[in-house]
């Protein structure tokens, strides 16, 4: 169903704010791609050596290389040393505490699939609670401890960081990239 949308009606107040320093922009910098993503699920299902999560990802080697460096040098995931008997020292990567803060945006995300885009058998994977084996369910609460019921209950405001929105600084920045 289309909006009737009139050419009066206000502009929105983001219009008023620079996206040039937003940390969701920044944020998807490091996790927008679809390999790191799945590289990130691997670690997380308890996957972490090398070749383990290429053969179980089916990722091709210089993309994981590459995705696992960048990784370590964000500071989600760090190398821990092994070596198997006879072999040379090779490395599993664990998620450090800012990759565990990853969680629950990869719950969110894999529970909008599993209602979205699922087989018609159901989702591949449940996540359940590990003492009483619920499943679980991520829920948004303000700072007052009112759970939101809907996207539609939440505003955005001006942060602390927010700086005023330049057309032309914006496109000097573009320009420089």
């Amino acid at each position: 169903m289309l909006e009737n949308v009139t050419s009066t009606q206000p502009s929105p107040p983001a219009l008023a704010w620079s996206v040039d320093n937003c940390t969701l922009g920044r944020a998807m910098a490091i996790l927008g791609e679809r390999w790191t993503v799945v590289v990130l699920r691997e670690v997380f299902l308890g996957v972490r050596r090398f070749d383990d999560i290429r053969r179980h990802a089916g990722i091709p080697r210089q993309v994981l290389t590459n995705r696992l460096a960048t990784l370590v040098n964000q500071g989600l995931l760090h190398r821990i040393p092994y070596r198997d008997e006879g072999a040379r020292t090779r490395h599993e990567y664990r998620l450090t505490d800012k990759g565990l803060e990853l969680q629950p945006i990869l719950l969110a995300i894999s529970q909008w699939g599993d209602r979205h885009l699922a087989d018609p058998q159901g989702p591949p994977t449940e996540f359940v609670h590990r003492d009483c084996e619920q499943p679980l369910h991520l829920q948004v609460h303000c700072a007052g401890g009112h759970r939101l019921e809907g996207p539609r209950e939440v505003a955005t405001r001006p942060g602390p960081g927010m700086r005023p929105f330049v057309a032309e600084a914006q496109a000097r920045e573009r320009a420089r990239r």
